[in-house]
């Protein structure tokens, strides 16, 4: 079935045909002629052949997407808010997913590029990431989402993470709180620089004097990290009242630390995260981290990169940077004495 035996049985030309069976350039003509071209389309069992639609204008109208974790609650939202910009305009997205490696990243990267993509949405990017270069050569657009990289000619769409770890910070010192301590995100990624760098920032603002013992460097985002992370700074002579996670899977790892070292949260010690996954608040005492909009960075990364693809000339943003909202619950409370505090983690009654 071709556009062709849909044009013979519609009386219209081959060319309106086409034109109202592609979301793009059906708005020239009738909402009556579109539906019943759409009808005898449906009808007459008609398929568009992708193959060959991609040999006439070199465009597969497939999107990569990359993401790090594909059980990371944090990224079947972004993935949503692309296909609800992407669906309509006929696109389709082919999601790889890399496991958090760079290794595996730059292969899964290698495979978009020989599935011919028009573009790639990369989630799992690292700062200086070197796969990028390639991607560049072969003329792919590329536009990264939740991370960005060292280059800032690569369009991207953050958040703000300094909005979100000031506002942390701020509500564990009006509980009280001064013994603070963070658990950091990776150094190579983005968002674990920016929100140490945010951290310090946020502590000097306030006139904290923060031992560089009391910021804990993980190895990726995950339990176990934020598990070790929080063992090691619980463990310290001078243990902190107070653990500002760079996201909600290290704070959930803190979580187990507390438990197993007898502790309690938020009695013992308070902990905040970042991102806000929908199950948090189902998780006693429910975590008080930083809301992130995930489908709105989805939907935003999806038009900066058609507009690469349509209009690279006309760019007036190449870093979005998204607001966030602080999600206040019950893992922070005021802090015990210092005394107390030590006395119950080293047992004493």
């Amino acid at each position: 079935m071709t556009l062709k035996d849909i044009a013979r049985e519609t009386g219209y030309h081959v060319s309106t045909v086409s034109r109202a069976l592609d979301p793009r350039t059906r708005a020239t003509l009738s909402d009556q002629v579109v539906a019943q071209i759409k009808e005898a389309a449906k009808r007459m069992g008609y398929r568009p052949n992708r193959l060959a639609a991609g040999l006439r204008t070199k465009r597969t109208k497939t999107v990569g997407v990359v993401i790090p974790d594909i059980s990371n609650p944090l990224f079947p939202p972004i993935v949503r808010g692309i296909e609800k910009v992407l669906e309509p305009l006929g696109y389709v997205s082919i999601i790889v997913n890399t496991d958090g490696r760079r290794c595996r990243e730059q292969e899964m990267v290698r495979v978009l590029l020989e599935h011919g993509v028009d573009g790639i949405i990369h989630a799992a990017v690292e700062r200086d990431d070197p796969i990028l270069d390639e991607v560049s050569r072969a003329g792919v657009p590329l536009v990264t989402v939740n991370r960005a990289l060292e280059d800032s000619s690569v369009p991207g769409v953050v958040n703000d993470d300094a909005d979100g770890i000031s506002k942390m910070m701020a509500h564990l010192i009006s509980h009280g709180h001064t013994d603070i301590a963070h658990i950091a995100g990776p150094e190579q990624l983005s968002t674990g620089v920016t929100r140490l760098a945010a951290f310090r920032a946020a502590a000097l603002e306030h006139r904290l004097d923060v031992p560089e013992y009391h910021i804990a460097q993980s190895t990726a985002l995950n339990e176990e990290n934020g598990r070790r992370c929080a063992q090691a700074l619980l463990s310290l002579a001078s243990p902190p009242t107070a653990i500002i996670a760079a996201n909600d899977r290290l704070a959930l790892g803190a979580f187990e630390a507390i438990r197993q070292m007898g502790l309690s949260c938020p009695e013992d010690v308070s902990v905040t995260g970042f991102n806000d996954y929908w199950f948090l608040k189902l998780i006693p005492p429910g975590l008080t981290t930083v809301r992130v909009d995930k489908q709105a960075a989805g939907r935003r990364s999806a038009e900066l990169l058609m507009q690469l693809l349509t209009d690279p000339d006309n760019m007036t943003e190449t870093l979005i940077v998204l607001p966030v909202e602080p999600v206040f619950r019950g893992s922070v409370a005021a802090p015990k004495s210092k005394a107390l505090h030590i006395e119950k983690r080293a047992g004493v009654p």
